[in-house]
C-alpha cells in the first residue's frame, strides 16, 4: 500500500558541509521507500535527478547485486584532531575519508586532522582527503605534498573546475578523484576526457538512480568509489546498491556515513561491521518516522519544482 510522502529532519553529530540537521523527503511505492534530499543549494534542474532516483527506489528496484557486502571507509568532518581519532577507531574501518579545506579553518587544523587519523589508523590504514573544490591550482600543489607524508590514497575534488583538476593531477604526485565535476555536470563523462581524475566519485541521486549511474561509470571508464549524500538508510540503500552492481569495486566506498547522524528512520541501519555493509534493504520503522518527521511546505514545493 502507497503512503503519501514524509519530510524528515535528523539532527547531525557534528557539522557537515555547513549544515546541522539532514532534511529530505520519503516517498514510498510499490518496490519499497525512496529517499529525495538534494541539499540546499541545489535548484529545480538538479532535483529533478534526486526524485529520479527516489522515484526509481520506490516504483522500480535495482538490478541485481553481483556482491554480497561492500567495503566502505569512515567518514571525518571538519573536526579537531581528538573526535577524528575517536570516529576512526569507532568506525572499524581500513580506509577514512577526511574533510580539508574547511571555511574559517587554517591549513594547519587540516594536517592535525589527517595526522590524528593516521594515528588511528595505523600505517596500513588508507588515508582519502576531500577539499569540495575549495582550493586553487597551486593552493591544492603545495597542500597536498605536504599532506603526502601522511600518505594519500587519493585526493577528492581539490578544486573545481575540469582544467584545475587536469593541473593539480600533473603537479602534484597525489591521485586526483572527481567529485562534483560527474555529480554537478551537465556531461559528466568530459572528466577521462580532460585527463583530470584517476577515480570516479559517483553519488547515487546526483546522478539520477542507480541505472543511470552505472552508465556514467561505464561511460567515464574509470575506477569508481560510490559515495552518500549524507542520507537516511532508505538513501543509503540505493547507493549500496549501485556498489553491488558495479562489474568492479577496486575502492572501499563512502556509504558508512549513518554514524554521521544521530537517528534513522530503520530499526536495522546500514551500519559497517568490520569495515563492511551488508547488501540488503532495510525498511522503515514507522515510530522512527514520526520521531523525525516535519511539517515542511518547503519540501513539498521543492519536490513538486523537481517533478515539473
Amino acid at each position: 500500500m502507497e503512503r503519501s510522502p514524509v519530510v524528515f529532519r535528523i539532527p547531525m553529530r557534528d557539522r557537515f558541509r555547513g549544515q546541522s540537521a539532514r532534511e529530505g523527503m520519503l516517498i514510498h511505492g510499490p518496490a519499497g521507500w525512496g529517499e529525495f534530499s538534494p541539499f540546499p543549494e541545489y535548484g529545480p534542474r538538479e532535483c529533478a535527478r534526486w526524485l529520479a532516483c527516489a522515484r526509481e527506489a520506490a516504483f522500480e528496484g535495482w538490478p541485481a547485486p553481483v556482491r554480497a557486502s561492500v567495503p566502505v571507509n569512515a567518514t571525518v568532518p571538519a573536526v579537531p584532531p581528538e573526535r577524528a581519532f575517536e570516529l576512526v577507531r569507532r568506525a572499524g574501518c581500513g580506509t577514512a575519508k577526511v574533510k580539508v579545506a574547511e571555511r574559517g579553518q587554517d591549513f594547519a587544523e587540516d594536517m592535525a586532522r589527517v595526522e590524528a587519523v593516521r594515528d588511528a589508523l595505523g600505517p596500513s590504514g588508507r588515508i582519502r582527503v576531500d577539499a569540495n573544490g575549495a582550493w586553487s591550482v597551486d593552493e591544492a600543489v603545495q597542500r597536498l605534498k605536504a599532506l603526502s607524508r601522511f600518505g594519500l590514497e587519493y585526493a577528492e575534488q581539490p578544486c573545481a573546475t575540469l582544467e584545475d583538476l587536469a593541473r593539480v593531477r600533473r603537479r602534484a604526485g597525489v591521485p586526483i578523484a572527481a567529485d562534483e565535476s560527474i555529480r554537478r555536470a551537465e556531461d559528466p563523462m568530459r572528466v577521462r576526457a580532460a585527463g583530470a581524475a584517476d577515480v570516479a566519485v559517483v553519488k547515487v541521486q546526483p546522478l539520477g538512480g542507480v541505472r543511470n549511474a552505472l552508465r556514467v561509470v561505464e561511460a567515464c571508464g574509470l575506477p569508481a568509489v560510490v559515495s552518500s549524500a549524507v542520507e537516511t538508510s532508505i538513501g543509503l540503500a540505493a547507493g549500496l546498491a549501485l556498489a553491488a552492481a558495479l562489474p568492479e569495486l577496486p575502492y572501499a566506498c563512502g556509504l558508512g556515513t549513518m554514524t554521521l547522524l544521530s537517528g534513522d528512520v530503520v530499526k536495522d541501519s546500514l551500519v559497517p561491521v568490520g569495515g563492511e555493509i551488508e547488501v540488503r534493504r532495510p525498511v522503515v520503522d514507522a515510530g522512527l518516522l514520526s520521531e523525525f518527521e516535519i511539517e515542511s511546505p518547503l519540501w513539498l514545493r521543492r519536490m513538486q519544482e523537481a517533478a515539473s
